[in-house]
């Protein structure tokens, strides 16, 4: 108290917050430094609670202090430099594989054509303005008529990991207890790192979130959700409607939000259970269209109450202000032009093909794989490393699967491999039996 009463000079919430920033750039406040208490603080220093309220606030957004829930109010740590190890380390360094089956990214053969939708874009005076709208809304209208539920607003970003990661700066901050799938997508899990949040892992099981493992979660102080609807990464579990119904009974007498990230609009093969028809006012739903039509495409929509996405725009208006109109009209086109959306369908069941393919094959080969939808599986099995070096021994690279699991020491984890069974568009036989040795290597495995 002794501290904030020499650098306050203004009895107001500005002054307040100058007070705290001058102390902790003179080190007389040092990281981890647990505050007082807003009553005790507004009674020491003679300001109103409201008056010191709207100083932490401020601090807050700054990243000066963060807020641990009951624990109070603590001078924020350094930043943690920005992290893409868990990522880097799921797929590794670049190797030339005769086939490379880490990447999980879609077949560039079943993308559609962009030729006649550039050619069309023609000119368009919504490309040379710094001040039309961010979405451009005939794409806006095109998107709400396939959303889950009537979103009070939408607006566009830079994929679904710019998506993600507004989000969570917008609804949590240093210390934050984040409710995420295990597995999860490591991207994800970077993002919790670089904020100085903490993943509180959900099980998951063939309908989606555990629902004793999620009450767990929030009971361990998670107030953020972030989970995949559908074709989850890495596992393809997807969430069914009396599992969504379950979940959202357990987090209706909470506070917490819900992400929603469905990377497989377009071709999902299977249909999307989204909690937000059930939670419109809590839950943010995330739609990207990088799988279907294009990774460079960078787009993707986030919709939910407009004073949880209202807020995200503004922010982007003070930097990158917009995602590429140019790009959304390309999207446009491609969402509304017959032809694109056949090449689209045709990517949709050739997909669902491909994995139903693996799967069964694998199952002759004594390996049994969970999931329904995406692009991706997850494959048990005996020794992570030795797995990748048989799988790399004959040519086929996949990624390993220790980066995507939460908060298991490796002598508890359950060994896997992500493997992008989207790729697989020949010789299936031949590959789940690589899989297969690299699944038994170091014993047999059972079902």
């Amino acid at each position: 108290m002794d501290v904030l009463a020499r650098h306050l000079t203004a009895p107001t919430a500005h002054g307040l917050a100058d007070a705290v920033a001058r102390a902790v750039a003179s080190g007389a406040l040092e990281p981890g430094v647990r505050l007082p208490s807003i009553r005790t603080i507004a009674e020491s220093l003679q300001l109103s609670p409201t008056t010191v309220s709207s100083a932490w606030a401020t601090l807050r957004r700054a990243g000066t202090i963060r807020t641990d829930g009951r624990h109070g109010s603590f001078i924020a740590e350094v930043a943690t430099p920005l992290s893409s190890g868990r990522y880097r380390r799921a797929v590794g360094d670049p190797v030339d594989f005769a086939l490379d089956l880490s990447t999980g990214v879609p077949d560039p053969r079943l993308l559609p054509s962009w030729g006649d939708a550039l050619r069309a874009l023609g000119d368009s005076s919504s490309l040379h303005s710094y001040l039309d709208d961010p979405v451009v809304p005939e794409l806006g209208d095109v998107i709400r008529s396939t959303w889950p539920c009537s979103p009070e607003q939408l607006t566009i970003v830079d994929g679904a990991t710019d998506a993600v990661a507004a989000i969570l700066a917008q609804l949590g901050g240093f210390g934050t207890r984040v409710a995420i799938e295990n597995p999860a997508f490591p991207p994800f899990l970077d993002l919790l790192e670089s904020l100085g949040m903490r993943p509180v892992p959900v099980e998951l099981d063939e309908h989606g979130p555990v629902p004793a493992s999620l009450s767990a979660a929030l009971a361990d102080g998670a107030d953020l959700v972030v989970l995949q609807p559908r074709g989850q990464n890495p596992t393809g579990v997807s969430l069914v409607p009396r599992r969504a119904r379950e979940l959202a009974d357990i987090l209706t007498p909470t506070g917490a939000y819900v992400v929603e990230d469905d990377s497989l609009d377009g071709i999902a093969g299977t249909e999307l259970v989204s909690l937000s028809s059930l939670l419109p006012d809590r839950v943010l739903h995330v739609r990207s269209f990088s799988k279907a039509y294009g990774p460079d495409l960078r787009l993707a929509a986030i919709g939910g109450p407009s004073r949880l996405v209202g807020p995200i725009q503004e922010r982007r208006q003070l930097g990158q202000g917009w995602s590429s109109r140019l790009l959304q009209r390309l999207l446009l086109r491609l969402l509304t032009d017959p032809s694109s959306q056949g090449e689209v369908a045709t990517a949709r069941a050739t997909y669902t093909s491909r994995r139903q393919g693996l799967v069964r094959a694998l199952d002759a080969e004594g390996v049994t794989v969970g999931g329904d939808d995406g692009i991706n599986i997850w494959v048990p099995v005996l020794h992570e490393v030795s797995a990748l070096q048989s799988l790399a021994a004959n040519g086929i690279g996949a990624a390993a699967g220790s980066p995507f699991q939460v908060g298991t020491d490796a002598a508890h984890r359950a060994p896997h491999i992500r493997v992008t069974a989207g790729l697989v568009a020949a010789n299936v036989e031949q590959v789940a039996s690589a899989l297969g040795v690299a699944a038994r290597v170091g014993g047999p495995i059972g079902r």
